[in-house]
């Protein structure tokens, strides 16, 4: 039972899980044809080291931070909205370098390369609300 003032315990985040997302993360950013310096902004900029044993598909034990699940969980929600709304997978891919007046005419790429979790939210609230029909 909780108390008032008891937070809900945290749960862990499964290694597995996030070894998981990285590996469809390198896959989408290999479609979205972004750099090496782009796929590590949108991470959290981890060290280049850890960066590239990642990319080799080294991901075993990866430090499964609250931080870099959210980021993943924002890229792949942002990927599978993208499919959903543009059955033409070039089409979608491509849309994430489009200019778009929901970014102030950047595209939702610059907005992500904004390097904050919220930057990486507000592209996923966008696409979320499109698909709404909102």
């Amino acid at each position: 039972m909780l108390t008032r003032d008891a937070k809900p315990k945290q749960q862990p985040i499964s290694p597995a899980v996030v070894a998981a997302g990285l590996r469809a993360f390198f896959s989408i950013a290999e479609k979205w044809q972004l750099t090496n310096d782009q796929a590590r902004v949108l991470l959290g900029r981890p060290s280049r080291a850890t960066f590239f044993k990642w990319k080799k598909g080294e991901v075993r034990g990866v430090n499964a931070s609250v931080d870099l699940a959210a980021r993943l969980s924002h890229v792949l929600g942002i990927f599978k909205a993208l499919e959903i709304l543009y059955p033409d997978p070039a089409v979608a891919d491509r849309w994430v370098r489009q200019p778009n007046l929901a970014f102030g005419a950047d595209s939702a790429l610059d907005r992500m390369l904004g390097g904050q979790i919220t930057d990486l939210a507000a592209v996923r609230d966008y696409l979320d609300s499109v698909r709404s029909g909102w």
